[in-house]
C-alpha cells in the first residue's frame, strides 16, 4: 500500500503552483494524498522565505509537523520552497526531525525525495534553478473558478531590500506556445479565471524574444482559449508600455485590473532600493492606466527602509492620499542577510517602522472608506468563488478583487449556483473590505 502524503503549503500563488506540479508527480506515481496532516505518514512543507515574517512562518509550520513526527506517528518530513533554497543543509543540521531538504531546482524530484524518506534516508537535494523545467502537469488546488498561471521565474531586477534573486534564480521566460497550451487545459477543466503570475510580469519575453511580450501573451491567451477573465499580478512601473495601455483597452477578456508595487515614491530612497525609474516613473504609469476605463489598481509599499526621514515618508503619505489606490497595503522593512540594503547604513528602528505601517495604512483607510460609499447601489458582475451551507451565503468577487488579497462579496439567493457561475449583483453594504450585495433577478 502506497503512503499516504499531507502537503502544507505557504508563501504567494507561485509557491502555491509548484505544490500544484509536486502534487500531479506524487499521484501519478500512485501516492495518496491527505488533507490532513495527522493521517499522513509524509508531510512536505513548501515554504516561503521572502521577510522575516515568512521565514517565522516557515519555521513554525516545521516545528508544529515536527510535533506529529515525535507524538502522533508520522514517518517522514521534507522541507522545500524558498527557505529550503535559501537556507539548505542548516535546516537539516538545525531541525533533526527534518528528513529531506528539497530546493526550488528539484521540485520535479519530489517522488525520489518521497521514496528516499521512506526508506528512512535522510538526504537533500538541489537541482539547478536556473534551468529547471517551467510548468508541468499541475492539481489545481483553487477550486474551479480560477487558477494561477506562471509565465516564468526568477527575477533580474536586484533590488537591494530582496532576496529573490538569490532564492529563484536569473528572469526566465516560459515560451508562449507552452503557456498557451497550458492554458487551454486549465479552461477544459471549467477554470473560468486565469491569473498571469510571475516575479515581474511585465518583463516577460525580454529574454526569449528579445521584447516585452506580455501584451502579445495576453493577446493570443483571450484569442485561442476559452477563459472568461483574464487578469494580471505583478506589473513594475517601469514596463507600462503603450502596448500593454492599449491591451487594457481593447482585450474584452482581460481584466481592467492591474498590481503595480510602487514600493516608494521617492527619488532617493527609489534610487537606493534599486528600483528601475523614479516617481516620475511611477506617476506616469498610473496616469496612463487612469486612461483605461474602470481601471483598478492595487499597489505596496515599503516603510522604513534604511535612512528614510520624517519627510520622505510624509511624501509617501502624501501620494497614497492623492493617487487613491483601489487596494494598497504597506509593509515595514524587513532587514534580510545577504542583500545589499542589509548593510546599509541608517537602519530605522522597528518601533519606528511599526508606527510608519500604521499610519500610511490609517491614510489608506480613508481613501477606502471614500471609495467604497461611491461603489454602494452599483451593479456588479461577479464569479462565485464558493456557498457556505450553515449561513447558506455565497462568496464570489468582481474583476475589482483578486482571490485571496482583495475583497470578497457576499451574498444570499434563491436561485441555485455552483462555483464559477458568473451572477450580476448590486453592491448593498460595505464593511471592513467585505462587500454584502444582492442578485439582480
Amino acid at each position: 500500500m502506497k503512503l499516504k502524503i499531507g502537503f502544507v503549503s505557504l508563501g504567494c500563488p507561485k509557491n502555491q503552483l509548484d505544490t500544484e506540479v509536486m502534487l500531479a508527480h506524487l499521484v501519478k506515481a500512485g501516492y495518496e494524498i491527505t488533507p490532513e496532516e495527522s493521517e499522513a505518514d509524509i508531510v512536505i512543507i513548501n515554504t516561503c522565505a521572502f521577510i522575516e515574517s515568512a521565514k517565522k512562518e516557515s519555521i513554525d509550520n516545521i516545528l508544529d509537523i515536527a510535533w506529529l513526527k515525535e507524538n502522533a506517528g508520522l514517518k517522514g518530513i521534507i522541507v522545500t520552497g524558498c527557505l529550503a533554497e535559501r537556507y539548505r543543509d542548516e535546516i537539516l543540521n538545525e531541525f533533526s526531525e527534518v528528513d529531506c531538504v528539497l530546493g526550488v531546482g528539484s521540485i520535479h524530484e519530489i517522488v525520489k525525495a518521497v521514496e528516499d524518506v521512506s526508506k528512512n534516508k535522510r538526504i537533500s537535494m538541489y537541482g539547478d534553478k536556473n534551468t529547471v523545467t517551467l510548468g508541468g502537469d499541475r492539481i489545481v488546488t483553487t477550486g474551479d473558478s480560477y487558477a494561477y498561471l506562471k509565465i516564468s521565474e526568477g527575477c533580474n531586477n536586484r533590488c537591494t531590500y530582496c532576496a529573490i534573486p538569490n532564492i529563484r534564480g536569473k528572469f526566465r521566460s516560459r515560451p508562449m506556445d507552452d503557456i498557451i497550451k497550458e492554458a487551454k487545459e486549465l479552461c477544459d477543466i471549467g477554470i473560468k479565471e486565469l491569473i498571469v503570475i510571475g516575479q515581474d510580469t511585465t518583463a516577460y519575453g525580454i529574454d526569449l524574444y528579445k521584447k516585452y511580450e506580455l501584451p502579445t501573451l495576453l493577446s493570443r491567451l483571450a484569442g485561442e482559449t476559452e477563459v472568461k477573465w483574464l487578469r494580471v499580478l505583478y506589473c513594475y512601473p517601469d514596463k507600462i508600455t503603450p502596448e500593454l495601455i492599449n491591451e487594457f483597452k481593447t482585450n474584452d477578456k482581460l481584466l481592467k485590473y492591474i498590481d503595480l508595487p510602487i514600493q516608494h515614491i521617492n527619488d532617493r530612497i527609489l534610487k537606493k532600493m534599486n528600483r528601475r525609474g523614479n516617481g516620475e516613473t511611477i506617476k506616469n504609469a498610473i496616469k496612463a492606466l487612469r486612461e483605461v476605463e474602470g481601471m483598478v489598481i492595487r499597489s505596496t509599499a515599503i516603510v522604513g527602509f534604511p535612512s528614510e526621514t520624517e519627510e520622505e515618508f510624509s511624501e509617501l503619505c502624501s501620494f497614497i492620499r492623492e493617487v487613491k489606490f483601489d487596494h494598497f497595503g504597506a509593509f515595514a522593512y524587513s532587514r534580510e542577510e545577504n542583500t545589499p540594503a542589509y548593510d546599509f547604513e541608517c537602519q530605522i528602528d522597528e518601533k519606528i517602522k511599526e508606527k510608519r505601517e500604521e499610519i500610511i495604512m490609517r491614510e489608506q483607510s480613508y481613501v477606502d472608506e471614500e471609495l467604497s460609499k461611491e461603489k454602494i447601489g452599483k451593479s456588479i458582475l461577479c464569479l462565485v468563488d464558493g456557498y457556505d451551507k450553515l449561513e447558506k451565503t455565497y462568496t464570489a468577487r468582481a474583476y475589482t478583487d483578486a482571490p485571496e488579497i482583495d475583497d470578497l462579496v457576499f451574498f444570499k439567493s434563491k436561485n441555485k449556483h455552483v462555483v464559477g457561475d458568473f451572477v450580476n449583483l448590486i453592491i448593498e453594504e460595505i464593511d471592513d473590505h467585505n462587500i454584502y450585495a444582492k442578485e439582480v433577478i
